[in-house]
């Protein structure tokens, strides 16, 4: 496709002038590029720069992501939510640190919790692989570039976009095409308001922008209704500990810790009288909070009840602030009551 060949020439001047100094990209190293890679799904750029450092200041090396704990893992990991990203991206160091890092795409591709684009990626940007990765940055600027009318929540669509990216792929440095075309994505091809057309590199071909419809592009197919579900919180206090559990297995927030909880809407007395089955010996009700959370596919509407207790029930674990601070993992959808 003619308006696609262009591309390359447009975008690696482009890149090269405007690119943002972000943390991973000022080397190749396999190991950074690819975390970096699975802390920025559904995670915005800004808010990933401490947790990356973070990481990396503790686990240094795949080996050290290898071999160290869930506990320490998840907790590195808090706050970045889907923490099966974290599990997986373990699972995978441990292959890693045995075999060595794979330098093909096909090779990444069969690692634990790496998908198209990741592996795409990491093939490009540390071993110059000419493979596309293709995310929602990428297929917002093409469909708007070409006025292409595809919805482009449809994997077919993803498909057809790699491959006839993939044609026009520079050979010599297709890491820095692949960089160029995430960062016009997320620099100037914005999802949120209106682009920044005055200065893209392709406005003198854009179709949608010439023809002045870049309102309509990217399309999408409507998305299902997500599910609402209430939950009534308990922040369980005895002395200066907190009362935590663990989730279920699997399921929704598999194996983390949570305050207690339970589902449905309690009134304050129903709420006592919950903590009191618990063996806890409520005392005194010290606050009512109102908080929400939105997962992919449902949002919980919570409800937390702050109460004082006289006994320590064993099926609770009852740690301390430090402790808390140190060394639980609590996903956020809990955290935010402790934020008050």
């Amino acid at each position: 496709m003619a308006e696609l060949q262009k591309l390359p020439g447009l975008l690696l001047p482009w890149y090269e002038q405007s690119k943002r100094d972000l943390p991973w990209r000022r080397d190749r190293d396999p190991y950074r590029v690819w975390l970096s890679e699975i802390m920025l799904q559904q995670t915005r750029v800004e808010a990933v720069k401490g947790y990356y450092a973070r990481f990396l200041e503790a686990l240094p090396t795949v080996e050290a992501l290898a071999n160290c704990g869930e506990e320490q893992l998840l907790k590195l990991w808090e706050g970045l939510g889907y923490y099966n990203r974290a599990r997986n991206l373990q699972k995978a160091a441990r292959i890693v640190a045995e075999t060595g890092f794979p330098d093909t795409y096909e090779g990444l591709l069969a690692l634990p919790g790496v998908g198209e684009y990741t592996a795409g990626a990491v093939a490009s940007i540390c071993f110059d692989r000419p493979v596309a990765a293709v995310d929602g940055n990428v297929l917002r600027v093409l469909s708007r570039y070409l006025a292409d009318g595809r919805p482009i929540t449809d994997p077919k669509v993803k498909k057809a976009v790699k491959a006839d990216l993939e044609a026009v792929y520079p050979e010599e440095t297709p890491g820095a095409f692949t960089q160029a075309l995430m960062e016009l994505g997320a620099t100037v091809c914005v999802p949120n308001g209106p682009p920044r057309c005055e200065i893209c590199p392709l406005n003198g071909l854009c179709e949608a922008h010439l023809t002045e419809t870049t309102g309509d592009f990217p399309v999408k197919e409507a998305k299902k209704a997500r599910k609402t579900e209430s939950r009534a919180v308990f922040l369980l206090r005895c002395g200066d500990k907190l009362a935590l559990e663990k989730r279920p297995a699997r399921g929704l927030l598999a194996g983390l810790w949570q305050l207690p909880n339970v589902a449905g809407k309690l009134t304050a007395e129903q709420a006592a009288k919950q903590a009191a089955r618990w063996g806890c010996e409520p005392h005194d009700l010290l606050s009512v909070r109102q908080k929400k959370h939105i997962f992919t596919h449902i949002t919980w509407e919570m409800e937390g009840f702050e109460l004082t207790c006289g006994r320590e029930d064993p099926r609770f674990v009852w740690v301390t602030p430090a402790q808390l601070e140190q060394e639980y993992a609590l996903p956020t959808a809990f955290r935010q009551f402790l934020e008050e």
